[in-house]
C-alpha cells in the first residue's frame, strides 16, 4: 500500500451475475493524484468493477471506500466525488455543446452565474469554445469524447472513472485525450482508467492492475510489470570479431543473433547493468553500440492472462 492516502480502495470485492462469478476477491489501492488502470481481457470482470466503485451496481461480498467514503452506506457522497465517462458517448446528440455541458451544470444545481463559468472554462480547455454552439450531431468522434470527458467535470469530481475512453478513436484525438488526462491527475485529481490500448496504460498509468476471470493477477508499476516478465535482455555490438570474443569470455558466452552481437539476459535495471559493465571493464573490451530490452506491455499482458472470454460481462 502507498503512503499516499487512497482515492480507491476495494478489498475482498465479489461479484456474480447468476452462477457466473464476474469478481472473485479482488483488492485494489490507487492513490490520491494518480492514474491507476486496470487491464484484463474482455470478460474480466474490469466495466463491473468500474460500475461497483461507482455506486452503478452493488458488490455481493467487499468494502469499497471512495475519496473516504463507503459505497453502500455513502453513496450521495461517492456521487459527489466523481466523475464517470464510459466507452460510449453519453452526450446529446440534439444538442449544442455547450447546451449539453449547462444542462450538467443545472444537475449538479449550480448557479446560474457559477454553472455558465464553469461552462465557458471546461468548453476553453478541451478545445471546443468554437464548436460550442453547433449541434453534438455535427462533432467528430474526438469532439464528442472530449466533451463527454468535459460533462464529467462539471461537477469538480477528485476521482474520475475513464472506462475506455478512447475507444474509436484515431491516433491523433486519442494522444490528444492523453494530454487532457495529464492535466488533470497535474491539478491533483485522480483517474481510474480502464483500457484495451496498452500504450495507453504504459503512457499515462502510475500504476497497473491486471484482471483476469474476475481475479488480479498483477499489480505493479510499468517498469515493473515488465521486470517480472522473461525475455529481457542487453545488446552487445562490437567493431570485430576481437572484442566479441573477449566480451564472449567474460561474460560466460551469452548467445548471438549475428557474428558481433552479443544477448546478454537482463531484467534491464540499473544494477543488472552495471554488473555486465563491470565484467567487461578491463580496458580491453571496446563496446561500439550497447541497446537495453525488455518485454513491452503487450508481452506482459500474454504472459498473464488467458483466452480472452467472449459474451461474459466486462
Amino acid at each position: 500500500m502507498s503512503a499516499t492516502p487512497s482515492a480507491v480502495s476495494a478489498i475482498g470485492l465479489r461479484k456474480s451475475f447468476g452462477d457466473h462469478l464476474v469478481l472473485d476477491g479482488v483488492d485494489l489501492d490507487a492513490p490520491e493524484g494518480t492514474v491507476f488502470a486496470l487491464l484484463g481481457p474482455n470478460g474480466a470482470g474490469k466495466t463491473t468493477i468500474v460500475q461497483i466503485l461507482s455506486t452503478l451496481l452493488r458488490a455481493d461480498a467487499g468494502e469499497v471506500r471512495i475519496a473516504g467514503h463507503d459505497v453502500v452506506r455513502e453513496p450521495g457522497a461517492v456521487r459527489a466525488a466523481i466523475g464517470v465517462t464510459g466507452q460510449f458517448s453519453a452526450v446529446d446528440n440534439l444538442l449544442t455543446g455547450r447546451e449539453n455541458l449547462v444542462l450538467m451544470a443545472d444537475l449538479h444545481h449550480l448557479g446560474r452565474a457559477e454553472g455558465r463559468h464553469r461552462v465557458d472554462d471546461l468548453l476553453e480547455r478541451f478545445d471546443l469554445a468554437e464548436a460550442a454552439r453547433q449541434p453534438v450531431a455535427t462533432y467528430s468522434g474526438g469532439m464528442k469524447r472530449k466533451l463527454d470527458l468535459a460533462m464529467g467535470l462539471v461537477g469538480s469530481p477528485r476521482i474520475v472513472f475513464l472506462d475506455e475512453p478512447t475507444t474509436g478513436l484515431d491516433p491523433r484525438s486519442r494522444r490528444t485525450m492523453w494530454e487532457i488526462i495529464r492535466g488533470l491527475v497535474a491539478d491533483g485529481v485522480t483517474i481510474f482508467l480502464t483500457t484495451q490500448y496498452l500504450e495507453e496504460a504504459d503512457q499515462l498509468a502510475d500504476r497497473i492492475a491486471v484482471l483476469d476471470s474476475g481475479r488480479l493477477v498483477a499489480e505493479g508499476s510499468p517498469a515493473e510489470l515488465k521486470r517480472r516478465i522473461p525475455g529481457g535482455h542487453i545488446r552487445l555490438r562490437f567493431a570485430d570479431a576481437r572484442g566479441l570474443a573477449s566480451a564472449a569470455e567474460a561474460l560466460g558466452e551469452p548467445a548471438r543473433d549475428d557474428e558481433l552481437t552479443l544477448h546478454v539476459p537482463s531484467d534491464g535495471s540499473v544494477a543488472s547493468l552495471k554488473s555486465i559493465l563491470a565484467r567487461l571493464d578491463d580496458g580491453s573490451i571496446d563496446v561500439e553500440e550497447l541497446t537495453v530490452h525488455t518485454p513491452d506491455l503487450d508481452d506482459v499482458f500474454l504472459a498473464l492472462t488467458g483466452n480472452a472470454s467472449t459474451g461474459a460481462p466486462r
